[in-house]
C-alpha cells in the first residue's frame, strides 16, 4: 500500500497519520543508528545509513522508500530557485557527497560538518520525497557522532530545525546561491543556526 498514490494529497488525515507515525519509527531508528555506531566506534556517515532513514521517512507514503529518486524533481518555480541535479547524476553525487564528508571528519567541528550534511542532502534531493526530514536526520547523527554520542534536550536539532523553518530556510538559500555563483560555499548562516540550536537544545536538558 502506498498512501500517497490513493490520498494524492499529503494534508489528507490518513496520510498525516502515518507520516507522523513514520518520523517517530524514524527518530528511534537514529538513536539506535547513534549508539551503534558509537559503540562500534563507526565515526563516518554512509550511503546505507541516508538510505536507511529515508526509509523510514517515507515507508508505505511514496514508492521508492530508500531508494534514489528515478525521476526530476522542482523545489520552486520561481527563477534563482535551485534546481536539483537530474536522476541519472544523482549516485555519482551521493558517492562523492559522502566521501568528502569523511575525509572532512576530523577537520570540521560538529556545527560545521552538520551544515554541510544537512545543505547538501536538501541541494541533492536524492530522494522522491522525505529529502528534509532525511536531510535533517543525517545532520543530527554526524553531529551527535562528532560530540559523542546521543544528545539530551527536550527538543533536538531537527525538531528544532523545523521551529526554525525560516531561519533554515534563508540558511540553505544563502549556500544554494553561492554554490550556483561560482564563489567559495557560504554555510556560515547555517552553520551558525545549528550551533545555536545544539546549544539550545543541550541547554534545555538542564531546565
Amino acid at each position: 500500500m502506498i498512501l500517497w498514490e490513493l490520498a494524492q494529497n499529503e494534508k489528507n488525515e490518513h496520510y498525516t497519520q502515518l507520516e507522523v507515525a513514520n518520523t517517530a519509527r524514524q527518530f528511534s531508528f537514529l538513536l539506535s543508528l547513534i549508539e551503534v555506531a558509537k559503540g562500534a566506534q563507526q565515526q563516518w556517515l554512509s550511503e546505507r545509513v541516508i538510505k536507511a532513514l529515508n526509509y523510514h521517512a517515507i515507508a508505505c507514503l511514496h514508492d521508492y522508500a530508500g531508494e534514489y529518486r528515478p525521476c526530476v524533481v522542482e523545489l520552486g518555480k520561481d527563477e534563482g530557485d535551485h534546481r536539483p541535479p537530474m536522476p541519472h547524476s544523482v549516485p555519482a553525487q551521493m558517492e562523492h557527497f559522502v566521501h568528502y564528508v569523511n575525509s572532512r571528519w576530523t577537520k570540521f567541528d560538529a556545527p560545521k560538518l552538520a551544515a554541510f550534511v544537512l545543505w547538501r542532502l536538501n541541494h541533492i534531493h536524492p530522494f522522491v520525497n522525505g529529502n528534509g526530514r532525511t536531510a535533517r536526520a543525517a545532520a543530527y547523527f554526524v553531529a551527535c557522532l562528532k560530540l559523542g554520542g546521543a544528545l539530551p534536550g527536550k527538543k533536538t536539532l531537527p525538531e528544532l530545525l523545523c521551529d526554525n523553518r525560516g531561519e533554515y530556510i534563508v540558511a540553505l538559500k544563502v549556500a544554494d546561491r553561492s554554490q550556483a555563483s561560482g564563489v567559495q560555499l557560504d554555510l556560515d548562516s547555517l552553520t551558525s543556526l545549528i550551533s545555536r540550536l545544539l546549544e539550545e537544545q543541550i541547554a534545555s536538558a538542564a531546565g
